[in-house]
């Protein structure tokens, strides 16, 4: 793909904002790549230097310009370098990522935020949509304020569709990283528990996650889980911005609630009156669900048309009834895009799990799911939910989760009550907060023990490994979970 190209003009523009000055512009022509990293500079790049709280860029320039950087962006003149002196490095980097987007009229970008799921959606919209053109999506964790942009620069001519994961952990970052991005569709997949401990509660999570429509114009689309706490609150917050949703999921509700009975014969009324709660669909839902160990088979409806349903069955490739809910979400959004729905198919069937979420391999006559890539309370519960569905002795080894604050305590006690309704042979767990996770559990089931430690953890695994089994992974990101598997799979050097 063509790579796109900075010169004096459009650097100047899209610098605007910042009060941008040049320091000794003539010994710059062009380049092609913006970085921030000296360790990845290459000859021609320029280099950004961003300023941390441990450290600062400012000190690397002359190392940037050695590896062969040809312009610096900084805040503060350095020697007599090629540069460009701006207000904020980190605001220029943003400034330069919707740069890159605004000058790109013909892209059609999606925008997804949520407390889980974000990843998976996002690989399977890739596949989706890189069926019809060049499509960008976000690598790894670059979904912050700094990640997004980075994405931005990352842009060609070439590409048609980007895929743009928002993730936050401070009030207004969303709202930040949505105005770079500029969506034509905005979706928000749930409402959890994640990030906790920086919000406060979930209403504060809702709020954040719901700036994400803050960018959509009259004409752009908000996406919304029918199924979550939060909807309401969340279709309230994207009509300020547009008129246009589409919602996916299910949810229960009083029979008066969910329907008219006006319309209804008193038969009909007498026999819903016996009912706590009848279900009913969001714009996108799916019937027959079928969850194995190695997929999931459904029947994904699109209720749009007035007079009928659209469906087809879908051999999904990713296992648990959350990651179908992420299939619908990803249904939703093609769809809002006119995506038809054989399309939408095709690419359900074509995406691979990204590496570390329930991602299976074979150990001896053991089957060990790694989904070490992060956790937060509910997708330890869902994850908890795949294992219990699976045959032989089933063992659930759990690191802790991080970034729930005052809560943290009190949200691990809930898992164990929680993982304690599933049909799990043994919980091994690990880390301070996790042994609260252990002593609610063996208050209602008693099949769970803690460790201090990884090294004791493996041992005690060792021991359970006496038949065939199935073992499933999971922690936060900084418990680094898959070291254990590691050390469980590879044989001891000498």
């Amino acid at each position: 793909m063509t790579p796109y190209i900075w010169q004096t003009d459009n650097l100047t523009q899209a610098l605007a904002s910042l009060n941008p000055t040049w320091h000794n512009a003539n010994d710059f022509t062009q380049s092609t790549r913006i970085t921030t990293d000296t360790r990845k500079i290459e000859k021609g790049d320029v280099f950004l230097a961003l300023k941390g709280d441990n450290f600062d860029g400012h000190d690397y320039v002359a190392t940037a310009f050695d590896k062969g950087a040809s312009l610096a962006i900084t805040s503060r003149a350095v020697g007599d370098f090629a540069q460009i002196v701006v207000d904020d490095t980190r605001l220029a980097l943003g400034q330069l990522g919707k740069y890159r987007r605004d000058v790109h009229p013909n892209l059609t970008v999606i925008a997804l935020t949520g407390s889980s799921g974000k990843t998976t959606t996002k690989e399977m919209l890739g596949a989706i949509f890189g069926q019809f053109a060049p499509t960008l999506t976000t690598r790894g964790n670059l979904n912050n304020d700094l990640g997004v942009p980075m994405m931005l620069l990352e842009l060609t001519d070439e590409h048609e569709f980007a895929v743009m994961e928002l993730g936050a952990n401070h009030v207004g970052e969303i709202a930040y990283t949505a105005g770079l991005v500029s969506p034509d569709v905005a979706c928000v997949l749930n409402i959890g528990t994640a990030h906790l401990g920086e919000f406060g509660g979930r209403e504060n999570i809702a709020r954040t996650k719901a700036e994400i429509f803050s960018a959509l114009g009259a004409d752009g689309v908000a996406v919304l889980p029918f199924g979550d706490e939060f909807f309401d609150f969340l279709k309230d917050e994207s009509a300020k911005f547009t008129e246009q949703y589409i919602t996916f999921g299910e949810r229960a509700e009083r029979p008066d609630k969910a329907l008219d009975f006006s319309k209804l014969s008193q038969a009909e009324i007498d026999e819903l009156s016996t009912l706590d709660s009848v279900l009913i669909m969001g714009d996108v839902f799916a019937d027959d669900v079928d969850c194995a160990s190695t997929h999931s088979d459904f029947e994904l409806t699109v209720n749009l048309a007035i007079d009928e349903l659209d469906s087809t069955d879908v051999h999904l490739p990713f296992v648990g009834e959350h990651n179908v809910v992420n299939a619908l979400a990803s249904t939703a959004i093609a769809t809002a895009l006119g995506v038809p729905l054989d399309k939408i198919k095709s690419g359900l069937e074509r995406a691979t799990p990204p590496k570390g979420r329930l991602t299976r391999l074979s150990f001896g006559e053991h089957t060990l799911i790694d989904d070490t890539y992060n956790a937060n309370p509910n997708s330890i519960h869902m994850a908890g939910k795949v294992l219990a569905n699976e045959s032989g002795q089933k063992i659930l080894v759990l690191g802790d989760i991080g970034e729930l604050g005052d809560e943290a305590v009190s949200e691990h006690g809930k898992l164990g009550q929680t993982l304690a309704t599933l049909d799990i042979d043994h919980v091994l767990t690990v880390g301070t907060l996790m042994k609260h996770c252990t002593e609610s559990l063996n208050g209602i089931r008693g099949n769970s023990e803690h460790f201090a430690n990884k090294a004791d953890l493996l041992e005690k695994l060792k021991t359970l490994l006496n038949e065939p089994s199935v073992v499933l992974f999971k922690g936060s990101r900084s418990a680094t979970m898959e070291t254990l598997i590691h050390d469980l799979t590879q044989p001891v050097s000498e």
